[in-house]
């Protein structure tokens, strides 16, 4: 009978607390961060379980090979089939999985770990908003990553040189027969937008603007 009281098992229920609290502090990260598609039940809960499931397989395979090969066997069955919206959630999983092998070796390392992922997340967003001040725009966007982003779509009768080199996402699709273009561009920011709306809003050419802001 397995005694929850001793001090064995005290110490595994307080790292299976600290590993869930872990997954869930870069899952509260994101969210600080506006990454939306970290902000679902779905995300949440991955974030909190799956550390402390790899940390439960861990410690139950450690030190007996014939039950770690069976174990392999058993996971090799699972497939995951759910579709991952961008690379840096694939670092993530990879990231809460290796936290939880760590925390069965040792605590220390996990913590450190988490206390890696979660700062560079912060450093990242802050130097961001730094670069923006500056008018500076360090990342590009991508429609697919699951963000919801501020959006001006633009229907031209010809070309508007300045929106092709524009700093932001943009997709357009020219119709020679016609001779109209069409712009799509997107930014996290509302004030981007606005700016842009600005500044081809009296151009001779622009015979329509949509504005869409998440």
């Amino acid at each position: 009978m397995i005694n929850f009281l001793s001090v064995e098992y005290k110490d595994v229920l307080l790292t299976v607390a600290l590993t869930m609290v872990s997954g869930l502090s870069i899952r509260i990260m994101l969210s600080l961060v506006k990454q939306r598609w970290a902000s679902t039940y779905h995300h949440t809960m991955s974030y909190t379980l799956l550390p402390v499931i790899t940390f439960i397989i861990t410690k139950v395979i450690t030190g007996n090979i014939a039950l770690s090969l069976g174990m392999i066997g058993a996971l090799s069955i699972v497939r995951f089939r759910n579709p991952v919206k961008n690379p840096f959630e694939l670092v993530i999983f990879f990231a809460l999985i290796t936290i939880g092998i760590s925390m069965s070796v040792n605590v220390k390392w996990g913590l450190l770990l988490v206390l890696v992922v979660d700062f560079a997340i912060l450093a990242s967003y802050i130097f961001e908003i730094i670069a923006r001040k500056f008018d500076l725009h360090i990342f590009s966007l991508s429609f697919d990553e699951g963000n919801s982003n501020n959006i001006i779509e633009i229907q031209s009768s010809n070309k508007i040189n300045h929106l092709h080199e524009s700093k932001f996402l943009l997709q357009y699709v020219s119709h020679k027969t016609s001779n109209e273009f069409h712009y799509r561009l997107a930014s996290k920011s509302k004030i981007d937008i606005e700016n842009i709306r600005k500044k081809i809003e009296n151009n001779e050419y622009v015979q329509n603007i949509e504005i869409r802001f998440s």
